[in-house]
């Protein structure tokens, strides 16, 4: 009897085993096969977002001889201005429609990657304080952006004219520094998107019939997730004179780089006069550091253009105040384009003292008139870093 109690623990051991390894075998079939599952539908999904990006993109592309002919075959007559990435001209299409053509010269420092990336973040963006991307056309060694039509062309070429200026009164000027603040704010933290511009200036400010801004030029422009506070990077591009110290030293940016640039824009537009070419004859202070020494001697009136004449004074001066607070040497102290929109429109609330602006990095080139009538154009050659190793 022993034995067979034996004989039939034993079966019963062994059958147990079997189950047990059959079990184990089903469970782990179970999991390759779901995860083959998920693996499969990941890479559709994949598949699919890439398919609609390409479709999407396909549907802005134009043909060459298009262009060729809406601008009467790239004429001198219809050219807009001109930059360190090619020349802009301006061209109409068999609808009549009107469209700003960015042609990018062979030899300039745009590459494929920017100008992917250019036709694939400006597609996405909607704001009227933002361009439109109306298409592109890639044929050969051609590459070309189709913009729309922006009547009164860039900003630089109006707040940096003695007499065009002049008719810029501080009603229109608060109005463009409202407007390029909502277009950060958008690309920062309204859109779908979080986007640093990186190469935000006069010259990349488009103005409509009406002058409402227009924030330009995203060929530089970085997408960040949404919880990144900073970004490194090797290659450094932009402008001398906008350009935040942080960036331009160790090749961080951030939203906060954006936010430096606005600033310097901000000073510009209430002076009447570029950082980049400004000196105080009688110490030599960039125009960032003159205008701080005037906000807090009480002498701010200073730096007011003087076409703009009498009026508004109180307002001008708390401008000048949110553009200090913008340019400030440690990143975490400058504000958020929220905080510049909400300040912008209230004057109720309280401004923080700002500390000394950031010491300004001088180009030691002179300004090039031809570089400077540029119209969507990012960095110019007069005044531009397409590649720069940080220290």
């Amino acid at each position: 009897m022993d034995r067979y109690w034996e004989c039939e623990d034993g079966k019963g051991t062994n059958s147990s085993k079997t189950i047990i390894a059959i079990v184990v075998v089903v469970v782990i079939l179970v999991v390759i096969i779901i995860c083959i599952c998920i693996s499969l539908r990941v890479r559709k999904q994949r598949k699919k977002a890439k398919m609609d990006e390409i479709s999407s993109t396909e549907s802005l592309h134009f043909d060459f001889p298009t262009i060729r002919v809406a601008t009467d075959n790239f004429s001198d007559a219809n050219k807009l201005g001109q930059g360190g990435f090619g020349v802009v001209y301006k061209g109409r299409l068999s609808n009549g429609q009107e469209i700003a053509v960015k042609r990018l010269s062979p030899g300039s420092g745009q590459g494929d990657l920017e100008f992917k990336n250019e036709i694939l973040l400006v597609a996405k963006l909607q704001h009227r304080n933002l361009v439109k991307l109306r298409g592109f056309c890639l044929e050969g060694c051609e590459r070309l952006l189709i913009y729309e039509f922006v009547p009164n062309g860039s900003l630089d070429q109006v707040i940096f004219d003695p007499t065009k200026r002049a008719y810029l009164d501080w009603q229109t000027r608060y109005k463009i520094i409202e407007g390029i603040a909502r277009g950060l704010l958008y690309l920062h933290e309204d859109s779908r998107l979080r986007i640093i511009h990186r190469d935000l200036k006069t010259s990349n400010i488009l103005l409509d019939d009406e002058m409402n801004p227009k924030i330009a030029d995203f060929g530089m422009a970085r997408l960040v997730i949404l919880d990144q506070t900073h970004i490194n990077t090797n290659r450094i591009v932009g402008t001398y004179g906008y350009m935040a110290p942080e960036y331009a030293y160790h090749g961080h940016f951030s939203v906060k780089s954006d936010v430096f640039s606005f600033g310097v824009l901000v000073l510009e537009m209430i002076c009447g006069q570029k950082n980049g070419y400004f000196r105080n004859e009688e110490n030599g202070e960039d125009l960032l550091t003159y205008a701080w020494t005037n906000w807090r001697n009480m002498t701010a009136s200073n730096i007011i253009d003087p076409t703009l004449g009498v009026g508004s004074t109180t307002e001008i001066i708390r401008c000048i105040h949110i553009g200090l607070l913008c340019v400030q040497e440690n990143a975490a102290d400058r504000l958020t384009m929220a905080s510049v929109v909400l300040m912008l429109n209230s004057n109720s609330i309280t401004l923080s003292v700002p500390s000394r602006p950031a010491f300004f990095i001088h180009s030691n080139v002179e300004p090039d008139s031809q570089s400077d009538q540029s119209l969507l154009l990012a960095s110019t050659n007069d005044a531009s870093i397409t590649e720069l190793h940080p220290r």
